[in-house]
């Protein structure tokens, strides 16, 4: 705590400064787990990390920055906040290792009505876990208390993330090719995308979120779209020290038809069977509550595929053998074809 930090008059505005302090006291324990490279500067006024670019060629920063979006919302409603900021991590860091990166380093940003230290750490803690399943370092943030612009229970939480790669070895989607192969690695759920939607379907905010669900297994709805988003960074670089990828894609908000092409060059399209598509049970809740088109549905969530790999034909089995070695459940999804798009029959 900073000795002699005090101010009555913030506080009657609805900002009490000492609260942030006591915040940063909470969550130093869970920013010093993820400090294997960084330099620790907790409460300095920037974060540090030293640069090795030993046996690159022509090192590349890759950087992405992004929030959780309406998730949050279900967190407030289950006051359960030691995860989200997993969704946070992995939305930022999911997106860099597609262009071959090595997450480094995070910096996350907070907005909440009120500043309560415990809520805070939990949300840090989240963030902090995130950082160590990616394997970069958590060296900053800022936790900002603003009265008045929103409800004292309500937060946003943002975050931006910094990766390295070797140019010459950075995924190039213009070495793909017909006949190629797509293959896919399975969500943990609905992941962070989507909500604004999951929440109008199921009514969040009057529902009863803690009931069991008989079609997702008994498990409660709450439990179950609060599930974290899976961050593929470790298992994605492992395959990319072995396998030349084509291509990589983040299925995020857009789903299938927004972020697929995104990993394609101009006149390739990839076909898709669906029923090699692993699905949950939670997405077919999702369209038989909602009454959403499968189009919809395709068009809106990742439908149980998080991440797609593009590999050539004679690299399908290396690939599957050593992303499943890395706990990655992998399958084949699609050809990659002449055209355009994504083709689903």
């Amino acid at each position: 705590m900073i000795k002699d930090s005090y101010s009555e008059s913030y506080k009657e505005a609805g900002v009490d400064i000492t609260a942030g302090y006591r915040s940063v006291e909470l969550m130093k324990s869970h920013i010093r787990r993820t400090l294997t490279a960084g330099l620790e500067n907790i409460g300095g006024f920037g974060g540090l990390f030293p640069l090795h670019t030993a046996g690159m060629k022509e090192p590349v920063l890759v950087s992405g920055t992004d929030g959780v979006g309406t998730k949050l919302r279900l967190a407030v409603l289950l006051d359960k906040h030691d995860t989200i900021g997993v969704d946070c991590v992995a939305m930022c860091v999911n997106d860099i290792v597609c262009c071959g990166a090595k997450p480094l380093f995070f910096l996350d940003y907070i907005a909440c009505g009120k500043n309560f230290p415990e809520k805070i750490a939990q949300i840090v803690g989240g963030v902090a876990e995130g950082c160590v399943q990616a394997g970069c370092a958590l060296i900053g943030g800022e936790t900002a208390e603003h009265p008045g612009v929103m409800p004292e229970e309500d937060y946003d939480l943002a975050g931006f993330a910094v990766g390295i790669a070797d140019k010459c070895n950075m995924v190039d989607k213009n070495a793909t090719k017909e006949g190629d192969v797509m293959l896919a690695l399975p969500s943990s759920g609905v992941h962070s995308n989507g909500f604004s939607l999951v929440r109008k379907v199921f009514d969040a905010e009057h529902c009863d979120l803690h009931s069991p669900v008989k079609e997702l297994g008994g498990k409660p709805l709450g439990e179950v779209l609060l599930t974290p988003t899976k961050i593929y960074v470790r298992p994605v670089l492992a395959l990319l020290e072995k396998v030349k990828a084509k291509g990589i894609s983040h299925i995020t908000g857009g789903g299938f038809y927004e972020n697929i092409p995104r990993s394609l060059p101009d006149g390739l399209g990839v076909k898709i069977e669906k029923r090699n598509i692993q699905t949950p049970a939670i997405f077919s809740l999702i369209q038989e509550r909602g009454k959403i088109s499968s189009h919809d549905m395709f068009n809106t969530f990742n439908m149980g595929v998080g991440m797609c790999v593009t590999v050539a034909q004679e690299d399908v089995d290396r690939s599957l053998e050593i992303l499943r070695a890395h706990g990655e459940n992998a399958y084949i999804l699609g050809e990659i074809v002449s055209g355009g798009g994504v083709e689903m029959v």
